[in-house]
């Protein structure tokens, strides 16, 4: 993985809701490359968080992409009213979809780039048949349902398998899939997450909990990019 090709996404999990379009607009100044959005339903996770509303709140307030990461069951109900809010990405979870290649087929259908999303003991065979419908995959580095979680090793050598997933995909003619890694994500193991084998990068507590003297954000969204280009050609 090239260097370049490295894209922070600072989770709005994290970030002060009272003032979210000011964080928005504060992550963007300050070099993000996505806004990662966590739809949780208090039923396939224990939490409750945001829904379309709010997303269409927030594409008000930047030009960013907006990853939208459902963790909700079910799935197919929610996606056309994302993609109308102004979602960019959506990504979900293999189990909480009866029809995985349609509920792909669907988020294509309504204008946006397309995921599945792992767990950190759900398989990645789950994409075996359908890499042809993806533009992301995201494994979680924690159990999903809340924020400020550590980050589960195990996910290193997963997501090594999951890189030789894509090149593999890639070496047959297929199109770039995005490889992205949710949970845990520090400045500290940012670079080994990197050379596993990520290349687009969700952090939540340590951007938001990190900010600049003037209440923004370049300093830590930049020394996480420098950290996790270290060592990559």
């Amino acid at each position: 993985m090239k260097a370049n090709a490295i894209r922070i996404a600072p989770s709005l999990l994290s970030a002060d809701f009272a003032r979210l379009g000011e964080e928005v607009r504060a992550i963007e100044a300050a070099g993000a490359d996505l806004v990662h959005f966590d739809v949780m339903d208090n039923h396939y996770v224990p939490n409750l968080t945001v829904g379309p509303l709010v997303c269409e709140a927030v594409r008000r307030h930047t030009t960013l992409p907006i990853d939208v990461h459902l963790m909700v069951e079910p799935v197919d109900a929610l996606v056309p009213m994302f993609a109308k809010a102004g979602a960019s990405i959506i990504t979900f979870h293999p189990e909480a979809s009866r029809h995985v290649d349609r509920t792909l087929a669907l988020i294509r259908e309504h204008g946006c780039q397309a995921g599945l999303v792992f767990n950190p003991a759900t398989p990645l065979d789950w994409a075996a048949h359908v890499m042809d419908k993806l533009d992301m995959i995201l494994l979680m580095s924690v159990n999903p349902g809340f924020g400020g979680q550590q980050f589960i090793e195990a996910t290193l050598p997963k997501l090594r398998e999951a890189r030789q997933r894509i090149a593999a995909h890639a070496g047959r003619g297929g199109g770039p899939i995005r490889l992205e890694v949710d949970g845990g994500v520090k400045a500290d193991n940012i670079a080994r997450i990197a050379r596993a084998g990520a290349d687009t990068f969700v952090a939540g507590s340590a951007v938001f909990g990190a900010p600049d003297p003037d209440g923004g954000y370049r300093g830590v969204i930049g020394r996480l990019r420098e950290q996790a280009a270290a060592n990559l050609d």
